[in-house]
């Protein structure tokens, strides 16, 4: 009798970097870490935030590898100290996240996590916070823990406080680069909404009543932020399963009404699992030209895209 065939392993990657208005610049790290048998799944470049945002998939080692190349073009053209954005940042690359999607585990992820570590430290010099299910130390779980201050006040920070220094390399940051925030954990969907008004004020108001932290929904993340002159809650929903995308949606239309708000147009960076996905719900409805062929993980995995920058 024939075996069914193992299905192959994969792992995602959704590396953030610090560069969202020059796309020449994202266009060189996205071509630095084309490597055989990565797949290119998504990338975007957000001005508002400065900020952009690429997934891949595929193989452990080659995943891992990809990464750790993007984060060494982004060390080379990326300098933090002419850099600045409303969305918190320590490093050129940023934040490197190794996710399971499929035939392998979050424990893998975190040993993968640490590999690409010493590799980025070895390779770049950029030293490297251990965070998520990655982290040597409690108060490192959360990311932003580890980004308190941002590059500026971390920066400062490591050379007075012996707790706030890297698990990998330094003790001081990259001059240019600073440090990256390496880790593994589950599927998150990062989420921004907009507001009708340019009132920044509602729009935090909106984001303190509706993160964790706060007493809010379980697995929410959220900010208020100005972004090209609108008012926006830009929110990373890091369980979407126990949290689904229905209810934060939900919570932000009841919010919006305390707040005497209203909610316009959304809009996701990156892509959504397929257990994530609701067809014909009304916080998908808000995304506009939302196609789950290309914003859906395993969907996109079927049909990645071409190695060839966006020029």
């Amino acid at each position: 009798m024939n075996s069914e065939p193992v299905s192959e392993s994969i792992i995602e990657c959704v590396p953030n970097f610090s560069e969202g208005t020059d796309l020449s610049k994202v266009g060189r790290i996205v071509e630095a870490m084309q490597v055989p048998g990565v797949r290119l799944l998504d990338w975007s470049l957000d001005t508002a935030h400065n900020r952009s945002v690429v997934t891949v998939a595929g193989p452990a080692e080659a995943v891992m590898e990809s990464a750790v190349r993007g984060a060494g073009k982004a060390a080379e053209i990326i300098d933090l100290t002419r850099q600045n954005g409303v969305h918190p940042r320590i490093g050129a690359a940023d934040v490197i996240p190794f996710i399971p999607v499929r035939g392998t585990s979050l424990a893998t992820c975190a040993i993968l996590a640490r590999q690409a570590g010493l590799n980025i430290w070895r390779r770049y010099g950029v030293p490297v916070y251990l965070y998520g299910a990655s982290a040597s130390r409690p108060d490192r779980v959360q990311l932003e823990d580890v980004r308190r201050g941002q590059f500026e006040g971390l920066r400062d920070a490591v050379r007075k406080d012996v707790s706030r220094r890297p698990d990998i390399g330094g003790p001081e940051l990259h001059e240019t680069a600073g440090a990256s925030a390496v880790g593994a954990r589950s599927f998150l969907i990062a989420y921004n909404i907009h507001l009708t008004t340019p009132d920044v004020t509602a729009a935090r108001a909106i984001a303190r009543d509706i993160r964790a932290s706060n007493g809010g929904l379980h697995g929410v993340k959220a900010l208020g932020v100005l972004a090209n002159g609108r008012a926006q809650v830009s929110m990373n929903i890091t369980d979407p399963v126990a949290t689904p995308m229905t209810r934060v949606y939900g919570r932000l239309k009841d919010l919006a009404v305390r707040h005497g708000a209203k909610l316009d147009d959304s809009e996701l960076i990156g892509l959504i699992p397929e257990a994530a996905y609701e067809d014909g719900a009304e916080w998908i409805a808000r995304i506009p030209e939302f196609d789950p062929a290309l914003k859906v993980v395993e969907r996109r995995l079927e049909n990645p895209l071409d190695w060839q920058p966006k020029r």
